[in-house]
């Protein structure tokens, strides 16, 4: 059965509700031999419009995920990536803010890290944590420094929305295409992943208490999400709801997304120039002579 990015895009203006959104669908492959030949022709695919995308040299590529903890964001990266050439990708994780962070605006951190063109960027987790869980824990703001109008507005969350999509539509016009992931895992797969986490030696390192701590605020968790893909998902820059609870079949997806936007995208080797063309004979006659 044929993956359709299209099955799993936020159209603008959606109203979206993520418990209404499957955390599972029937797979895409019906052994894990299937899989991994799937997986691996999409790798492939995605490698050589990676070396194109590097020697057009007139788009980069931007990657979000996003997604509760356990989702599996650091499992796409390593098995949805492990193709592409790590000259032409760079990946970069967002966790608590420094002190020199705090004292910038809240998109500042990741304007550093994009991508530049010809290149791939991944950001597992990105400036959305500013809407997410900061929303979830307000209390975060007083670290902020922010003036005491902007907090009291009422407008704080409506107005990040507009910055985010006014900052995506600007790296839009300037050659950035973004593809925002959400990977959505139910919350009893969630246990059954930290589970293994306790129980599996080789994993104890992924468990922290602050996880468990997190997952009481599920709810909220899951209306900040919501809300936040209902006000950010655009034309141009759209979010994906990704089934999560099967990682195979995610990773699937999620490459899927990855090859059809990079396939999307005009672009062809340069042309050599007359002086350039001379060069390369000459070069030639030289190596034959």
């Amino acid at each position: 059965m044929k993956i359709k990015s299209k099955d799993f895009r936020v159209q603008p203006d959606e109203k979206v509700e993520i418990s209404k959104k499957p955390s599972s669908v029937a797979p895409f492959f019906k052994s894990k031999k299937e899989y991994k030949g799937i997986l691996g022709s999409h790798i492939k695919d995605m490698s050589a419009l990676q070396g194109l995308l590097y020697a057009a040299d007139r788009y980069s590529l931007l990657i979000i995920l996003q997604g509760m903890d356990a989702a599996g964001k650091d499992g796409i990266i390593r098995h949805v990536m492990s193709g592409v050439n790590p000259q032409g990708c760079q990946v970069f994780s967002f966790k608590q803010p420094s002190t020199e962070e705090l004292d910038h605006d809240f998109l500042w951190r990741t304007t550093k890290h994009l991508p530049e063109r010809g290149r791939i960027g991944i950001f597992n987790r990105s400036y959305y944590e500013e809407v997410l869980v900061v929303r979830v824990h307000p209390q975060i703001l007083e670290n902020q420094k922010l003036p005491e109008e902007l907090k009291k507005s009422g407008s704080l969350w409506k107005n990040r929305y507009r910055s985010i999509t006014d900052f995506e539509e600007h790296l839009h016009n300037n050659g950035t295409r973004i593809i925002k992931i959400f990977l959505n895992l139910s919350k009893d797969e969630q246990k059954k992943r930290f589970l293994e986490r306790i129980e599996d030696p080789e994993k104890n390192w992924k468990f922290s208490e602050a996880d468990i701590k997190e997952r009481q605020y599920w709810d909220e968790y899951m209306s900040a999400f919501g809300e936040c893909l209902n006000y950010t998902s655009t034309k141009h820059s759209p979010w994906y709801v990704v089934p999560a609870d099967d990682k195979k079949n995610a990773r699937l997806i999620v490459s899927q997304i990855i090859l059809d936007t990079l396939k999307s995208l005009k672009m062809s080797y340069p042309e050599p120039t007359p002086e350039q063309l001379a060069e390369l004979n000459s070069a030639k006659e030289q190596l034959l002579g």
